[in-house]
């Protein structure tokens, strides 16, 4: 029978995972010392600067906005990562269920949607099916594209 592996536990935590008979055996030493390893690890994860409390921060770091676009808003960055030049449209200045045309030479390659409606996002100027879309709901954001935006849609619902 192979013999256990024991890994870098305190003295008591590896004396406890030793089996004194075939097969391993829940001992509580060992439970408590593989909780406080857990707990401290965690703690470690997200006091670690760029660890988990920073990246749930979202893109827009400590002030909780999606990339620096404002509730109610939909807006459109040239590069990934809510970098670059930045167009923001709002539903009072948008027709619904409209195709928008994003100026000639800006394409977008990320994006929030902040407007509470749907949006679809084309890669087509036109809106044409025939190119990639896809409908994202209100909330999201979107940090790289997989394709240029080149146009979008506000839905109603």
């Amino acid at each position: 029978m192979p013999e256990a592996v024991i890994l870098s536990l305190p003295g008591a935590a590896q004396e406890a995972a030793r089996p004194t008979e075939p097969g391993l055996r829940a001992r509580p030493g060992l439970i408590a010392a593989v909780l406080v390893m857990t707990v401290l690890a965690l703690l470690a994860a997200l006091a670690w600067p760029g660890g988990a409390a920073a990246r749930q921060q979202g893109p827009g770091g400590a002030s909780g906005r999606l990339g620096g676009c404002a509730a109610g808003q939909l807006c459109l960055w040239e590069r990934p990562d809510f970098k670059a030049k930045r167009l923001t449209f709002d539903l009072a200045g948008t027709d619904i269920e409209s195709c928008v045309a994003l100026p000639p030479g800006f394409t977008a390659d990320s994006y929030a949607n902040r407007t509470g409606r749907p949006v679809t996002v084309y890669q087509s100027a036109e809106c044409a099916s025939t190119g990639e879309f896809h409908t994202h709901p209100g909330g999201s954001w979107t940090p790289e594209s997989a394709y240029e935006v080149r146009a979008f849609k506000i839905w109603e619902r």
